[in-house]
């Protein structure tokens, strides 16, 4: 396994040949068959184990392992304990799902910190294709067939070739130890159960079941990078705006595609959306119809559909104050200046001229609210904000992000949008501020 492994290295991973590597080592069999392998590959690593704390005295008894391990090896290692059940407590997580956080989360502290440049882990072909079972039976779109990535951003993963029994097979030939997790064995999890009840059932069924699982998921891929080009193409199309509200899709591309359904799924998939028939009719529904996931929403706006975070709904109720003599405040929506000026110039959607001396401070900056009226300039009747903002057309993520500056509980300036005739600059005017948002 030594050879094929450095072939492997030498053809497709010749990045790590000059990279400084943090290899994630448990002690288990796969992760310690890896660090042997890349010592004998002459690799430059550090070792990192996580110790979760679940079970008892062979947590601990792992650590010492590792601490071994890496002493044999003569190199350094980096080794993290924590509270797995609190954390899994604090943030409604699984066990599983919450080791897995912190793992990761460390690794990715670990790689900024000292400056390695992959992180490697000892994911096998059987891990691959018991990743590959486990989606299957979840259900899942195609990127959910196409297997563990070899190279995800900084996480490598040098055994992806290899099965668990080629690795079994290095180590009993090369009498390396390592440490047996009696979890592995327990049915309790939808991987072992796999592992140990389904897999040897399709290996019976076919030998070849690793290679053949290898073509397939070869093809897979293939198929997946072409729908991914004609995804781009797609997007490039569809997409009319993309700003920190929310991106803005064009209805009619999603209609003028023969499967609607399928190019939304891929579009939004990983926004976490379950109802994807409901989504389907969004393409058809009324303004201001939409649709939320946990992290997400899908908003109608007329012809088109917008994504936003769902963050973005939450208004806040903070307010900005402006004393007469500020020049400028940081707000959600960008720098607000204030300028004392002589003269008039150019107006615009973002840059208003006030009667300084009419003004009331403090200023206050805030969202619009229900109530809120103003005087259009132009005009010589009020009307409210919320008419104002139907009147545009404003989409409901336009509405939600609309902010007002008011003097004396009066309306100012819709900012962005249209000023206030009350505060307008006049011929009897003294003293003219300009008003402007960046």
């Amino acid at each position: 396994m030594q050879k094929d492994f450095n072939i492997h290295i030498n053809k497709n991973l010749s990045i790590l040949k000059e990279g400084k590597l943090l290899i994630a080592i448990s002690g288990g069999i796969d992760s310690v068959a890896l660090a042997h392998l890349c010592q004998n590959s002459n690799l430059s690593f550090s070792l990192a184990h996580c110790n979760f704390n679940l079970r008892a005295e062979e947590s601990n008894k792992d650590e010492a392992f590792v601490e071994e391990l890496a002493e044999d090896l003569d190199v350094e290692v980096f080794i993290q304990n924590f509270d797995t059940e609190a954390y899994a407590t604090e943030h409604k997580r699984s066990i599983q799902m919450a080791a897995r956080e912190l793992r990761y989360d460390w690794f990715k502290e670990l790689a900024e910190q000292l400056k390695f440049d992959y992180i490697l882990t000892a994911h096998h072909a059987d891990d691959n294709l018991e990743t590959f079972l486990i989606n299957f039976t979840r259900g899942t779109g195609l990127n959910g067939l196409t297997g563990i990535p070899m190279i995800n951003d900084n996480i490598v993963r040098p055994l992806l070739p290899f099965s668990r029994s080629q690795i079994e097979d290095y180590v009993k030939e090369n009498q390396i130890s390592w440490r047996e997790d009696a979890s592995n064995a327990s049915r309790k999890y939808l991987r072992n159960k796999l592992r140990h009840e389904v897999v040897p059932i399709l290996k019976e069924i076919n030998p070849q079941l690793l290679d053949s699982f290898q073509n397939t998921v070869h093809n897979l891929n293939d198929t997946a990078f072409i729908v991914e080009d004609r995804l781009k193409a797609f997007a490039e199309r569809a997409i009319i705006s993309r700003d920190s509200f929310g991106t803005t899709y064009k209805v009619s591309e999603f209609k003028n595609t023969s499967h609607p359904k399928a190019y939304l799924f891929e579009i939004f998939k990983n926004y976490g959306f379950t109802e994807w028939n409901d989504i389907v009719d969004l393409l058809d529904a009324q303004s201001g119809k939409l649709i939320k996931s946990n992290s997400h929403r899908l908003i109608k706006h007329r012809e088109y559909i917008i994504l936003t975070d769902l963050n973005d709904s939450e208004r806040s109720e903070e307010s900005l104050f402006v004393n007469g003599d500020i020049k400028d405040i940081e707000t959600p929506i960008g720098k607000l200046s204030f300028t004392n000026v002589e003269g008039l110039f150019d107006v615009s959607k973002n840059t208003i001229f006030v009667d300084k001396d009419v003004l009331k401070f403090p200023l206050e900056f805030r969202l619009w609210k229900e109530g809120d009226t103003f005087q259009p300039i132009g005009m010589t009747g009020k009307k409210k904000v919320s008419k104002y903002l139907k009147d545009e057309k404003a989409s409901l993520v336009e509405k939600e992000n609309t902010w007002v500056l008011t003097s004396d509980n009066k309306v100012i300036w819709v900012v962005g949008k249209r000023a206030d005739d009350r505060f307008k600059v006049t011929k009897a005017t003294k003293s003219t501020l300009k008003v402007s948002i960046k």
